[in-house]
């Protein structure tokens, strides 16, 4: 594997080694591993327009746990492939696509000799690749997801807009045209503090601006209608499928407005053994909140990881 950049001037967090992977269709990818961890590896599977870098304080807070952690920059973002000639576009083509970057990110995984059990993580649309991922046979031992996308927050009236619109985009070639409502500008860059819709920490949410105005070449802008649209197929196809035999916990704030908490609630009330805890007073991005909040859903979350995932794996062993 060759090795790539990581900016770890605006990494915030431990050392870490990041190369490039080729994908099954010949897309370059980039992931990073934190290493350091000796009791197993967190595969952390990011949302849309994030970034590896994004992640160093919580590969910290891992690390300090005794987990590795392996993140990745999906194809279309980071620094990882752009799949349009622009740049701030975040685009996909199909949404399988994105399972190619998993199993690229499996394969580093091994040949890298990353700890095991290994764990998931999966944020917002990291946590519906994570659940098709799943579905595909992930060698993981539990998952955990924060703001997952199983449905995307719309006014109900603009649904069937959103359904059409992207639809109808496909068959007139605008597949790579901006959704409606969005723009090239990342959010972070372009929304205030002040009643935004990710974090409620200033300084968490500071440190992200921060980052994007230092390498401006890892933020992308609003979605592509082709990206919509496959976003909503992939949701409807994974809603209809039973939960995946992994155990699951899940973490969203009260206050999520981003993707649809009914449609993460109906997911884990339907997901044998499966936790969902709900962060009062919480945004989307639960792992960006202040110190304290991060910490607490990070012990809840390895503390399910190294309970319920050692027993699932016992159980494994003890059925072959």
């Amino acid at each position: 594997m060759e090795r790539a950049p990581y900016y770890d001037d605006i990494a915030s967090g431990p050392a870490a080694t990041a190369h490039w992977l080729t994908a099954d269709d010949g897309a370059r990818i980039r992931v990073a591993a934190f290493a350091g961890g000796t009791e197993g590896t967190v595969l952390l599977f990011t949302g849309r327009t994030e970034y590896i870098e994004k992640y160093a304080r919580v590969a910290q807070d891992f690390l300090d746990r005794g987990l590795t952690t392996l993140v990745v920059d999906w194809r279309g973002q980071g620094l990882s492939d752009r799949l349009t000639g622009d740049a701030s576009l975040g685009h996909v083509a199909h949404f399988s696509d994105y399972q190619l970057d998993v199993g690229a990110v499996t394969t580093a995984a091994a040949e890298l000799e990353l700890p095991k059990p290994w764990y998931l993580l999966g944020h917002s649309m990291g946590g519906a690749i994570g659940l098709r991922a799943l579905h595909n046979g992930l060698p993981v031992e539990a998952a955990a997801c924060t703001g997952p996308m199983w449905g995307i927050s719309l006014n109900p009236i603009l649904r069937p807009v959103a359904w059409a619109v992207s639809g109808v985009s496909r068959h007139l070639g605008l597949g790579a045209v901006y959704a409606p409502g969005t723009k090239p500008t990342n959010y972070v860059i372009s929304a205030a503090f002040q009643d935004n819709l990710l974090t409620t920490d200033a300084e968490s949410y500071e440190l992200l601006r921060h980052q994007l105005q230092t390498h401006p070449e890892l933020a992308i802008g609003g979605p592509s209608l082709a990206w919509l649209n496959e976003a909503l197929w992939e949701i409807r196809d994974l809603r209809r499928r039973p939960a995946p035999d992994v155990p699951a916990i899940t973490f969203i704030g009260d206050n999520e407005r981003i993707v649809d908490m009914q449609a993460v609630r109906d997911r884990m009330q339907s997901w044998p053994g499966g936790e969902i805890v709900v962060l009062p007073g919480g945004e989307h991005e639960i792992l960006m909140e202040a110190r304290q909040t991060r910490h607490t859903v990070i012990d809840r979350m390895v503390g399910f990881f190294k309970t319920t995932g050692s027993h699932s794996a016992t159980q494994a062993k003890a059925a072959s």
